[in-house]
């Protein structure tokens, strides 16, 4: 028994070739090109309406990709195209809710341009502080190991240096003579340009060598303590060079200074020379400040870009002439942080020490007086192994900073991350660029 309607025709009309049901490819065609639908759909004839819920009729199959619509006239009855809606083009459309797919290759990295302790960009003031501590977390062996053995070595011979002139302030307390006054004068004047020769000494090569240190952490590259000194122990002769030139700079300022009060002093009176000496106090004090920044990235030039000492002072005030007061600043709050810091950390040794140096100011005892200033020199031991570590790590982050702003260095070191850490040579010689 047939399922069709009873007026539905088994086979198209031969006079109609373009008729065939809807959805329905005419016989003995291939499928036609898509045809635009024209306005006011005609109604089908009598009885020839497509049967809601029948599958196509046996013998005709199902239209492929790109069937196009009926043809003229043969539309459903009173359905027309929705209204805004264009024509639908050849063949089938993505399926609901698909998009473009993901990119192909590895996902991208967060934060690739921070490879180690700092952003690849121009630095913020919170860049530099935060880098400065995250170098120290990042690789604590080379860190606090290479500041110990440096600030010990220094406190040693400090320590050294100061135990002879107290012993004789302590025998000039117990006999006191001329002599012996002007001879203990003399020792201790000694004794305190050479502690403080010697700190400048260890100061100017704890920052080389923690320079080093610094230059692999911006790639978040680690380094040993062996590593790091052979390769700021061909730099130590410069170093030492720039140090003795401060060094000389400063006391030939002072000197000067000196001079010139005394010749006051001796050609009218005290007042006059107090008159003078106030003013010129504070221009030399000036002079100093603005000098010492001036040549704040001089160690760090010796060491990562390797010049000669000559070449590091002129580099170093071409670097810091269009950012210096902002150097200055960053340098001054660094300073005032570090001096709280190490003040808290060593202020119990010396607060000891101050009692012990108030007994022996009493009872003369010499192993007093020697045990107070050997606590002493362990505060201050201990506050510069926490301290310089971080004033090191400020004085080559600016210096990065302000290669990235006034040379665009930031490119030269995104060129250098994209080689990971283990690349440690390469990025070695990033340092090494200079413009053109």
């Amino acid at each position: 028994m047939s399922t069709l309607p009873p007026s539905y025709p088994v086979d198209p009309p031969a006079e109609n070739p373009g008729y065939a049901p809807v959805g329905y490819p005419p016989l003995g065609a291939g499928y036609p090109a898509p045809v635009e639908p024209a306005s006011g759909y005609g109604a089908m004839p009598p009885g020839y309406g497509a049967p809601p819920g029948y599958g196509p009729p046996p013998g005709y199959s199902t239209p492929g990709p790109g069937y196009g619509l009926p043809g003229p006239g043969y539309g459903l009855p009173g359905y027309g195209p929705p209204p805004g809606y264009g024509p639908p083009g050849p063949g089938y459309g993505p399926p609901p809710g698909s998009g473009p797919g993901a990119p192909y290759g590895p996902p991208l990295v967060p934060g690739a341009v921070k490879p180690g302790i700092i952003p690849l960009r121009p630095l913020t003031l919170s860049d530099i502080y935060n880098g400065a501590v995250g170098y120290i977390r990042a690789n604590p062996k080379a860190t606090l190991g290479l500041t110990a053995i440096v600030v010990v070595i220094m406190q040693v011979i400090t320590l050294a240096a100061t135990i002879g002139p107290l012993t004789a302030v302590n025998r000039l307390n117990t006999q006191p003579s001329e002599e012996l006054s002007v001879g203990v004068f003399g020792a201790w004047m000694g004794s305190a340009a050479a502690s403080g020769l010697v700190t400048w000494l260890g100061g100017m090569l704890l920052s080389g060598i923690l320079t080093v240190v610094i230059g692999r952490a911006v790639f978040g590259s680690p380094i040993t303590i062996g590593e790091a000194w052979t390769r700021v122990r061909g730099r130590v002769l410069a170093l030492i060079g720039l140090a003795l030139l401060e060094a000389a700079g400063m006391v030939a300022l002072l000197g000067l200074v000196v001079v010139i009060l005394v010749g006051v002093a001796a050609a009218a009176n005290g007042a006059a020379a107090v008159l003078l000496g106030v003013p010129l106090l504070l221009l030399v004090g000036l002079l100093l400040a603005y000098l010492y920044t001036m040549l704040m990235f001089a160690p760090v030039l010796i060491v990562l870009e390797r010049l000669p000492l000559v070449d590091a002072v002129t580099r170093s005030f071409r670097l810091v002439r269009g950012g210096f007061w902002r150097v200055l600043g960053i340098r001054m709050l660094t300073a005032l942080v570090v001096g709280m810091v190490g003040g808290a950390v060593a202020a119990p040794f010396s607060i000891a020490s101050q009692i012990l140096l108030g007994v022996t100011a009493t009872e003369g005892s010499i192993a007093m007086l020697l045990i107070g200033t050997t606590l002493s020199a362990v505060g201050s031991a201990i506050s510069q192994i926490i301290t310089a570590p971080f004033t090191a790590g400020v004085v080559v982050l600016l210096y990065a900073d302000r290669r990235m702003r006034a040379e665009a260095f930031d490119l030269v070191l995104q060129t250098g991350a994209a080689g990971g850490p283990a690349a440690v040579e390469s990025t070695d010689n990033l340092w090494l660029t200079r413009p053109y």
